[in-house]
């Protein structure tokens, strides 16, 4: 067939390398006037309205209302239909971040959520935000998971949905990669510029720049730029 894939090649970045561009003036002041008008939950309702449209128009009112409704957001915020969220002013919100197809983002009244600058977050991805950390440039695959909390499970004799919730914070340090439906589960850090693999279960800390994969995950290799050139 002509069409058919002719072998793996190497292809330049869009999402980090892309040129951040101030959000226009007439977004930030729709916001404030939005936030003025309507309070928190008239924000929730019209956000209702836009959540699903694929659409120029229904983009940009997703961005206005991530602004409008956090409790800062940067310039440059893309945000795919389907994507949702809980207690979105707890969030902190950095430049030139995309949100995907899908994506949900549980915050937490008392919590705190902070995504950094030029984060990419993929389709069908889930996060308990209740103390989560998300440092710059860091890549999110596509179903990727954050377990952010645990019930104790104690004492025995109740349902464990009744005993207390543990929330323990996840940190993700930047430039790390964070594979297809992993999860991470609570209390663990994901060092800077680390790999976790397709599908893993990340229990313990990983350090900066290794490689983690399997379940539960487990430290593979170390990243090198020696390595890189010779698998490519």
């Amino acid at each position: 067939m002509a069409n058919e894939p002719t072998g793996s090649r190497l292809v330049r970045a869009v999402h980090g390398l892309s040129r951040l561009e101030p959000d226009p003036t007439y977004v930030v002041a729709l916001a404030e006037d939005l936030r003025r008008q309507y309070g928190r939950e008239g924000l929730l309702e019209l956000y209702g309205r836009f959540s699903q449209g694929y659409g120029g128009f229904d983009a940009l009112m997703r961005r206005v209302l991530w602004r409008a409704l956090t409790r800062s957001c940067g310039a440059g915020l893309r945000v795919d239909p389907g994507a949702g969220f809980k207690h979105p002013e707890t969030f902190e919100v950095g430049n030139g971040v995309f949100i995907g197809s899908d994506a949900y983002i549980q915050g937490r009244f008392d919590g705190s959520c902070h995504i950094g600058d030029h984060v990419w977050i993929g389709p069908h991805s889930y996060f308990d935000a209740r103390a989560l950390v998300l440092k710059d440039h860091v890549g999110w695959g596509p179903g990727a998971r954050v377990l952010g909390s645990v019930h104790t499970a104690t004492p025995v004799n109740v349902p464990i949905i009744e005993t207390d919730l543990a929330i323990k914070p996840v940190r993700v340090e930047e430039w790390a990669d964070i594979g297809t439906n992993a999860v991470l589960m609570p209390g663990v850090t994901v060092g800077k510029g680390a790999i976790v693999g397709a599908g893993a279960v990340v229990t313990k800390d990983v350090p900066p720049f290794a490689k983690a994969a399997g379940v539960p995950a487990t430290i593979i290799g170390w990243r090198t730029d020696e390595e890189v050139r010779e698998e490519t």
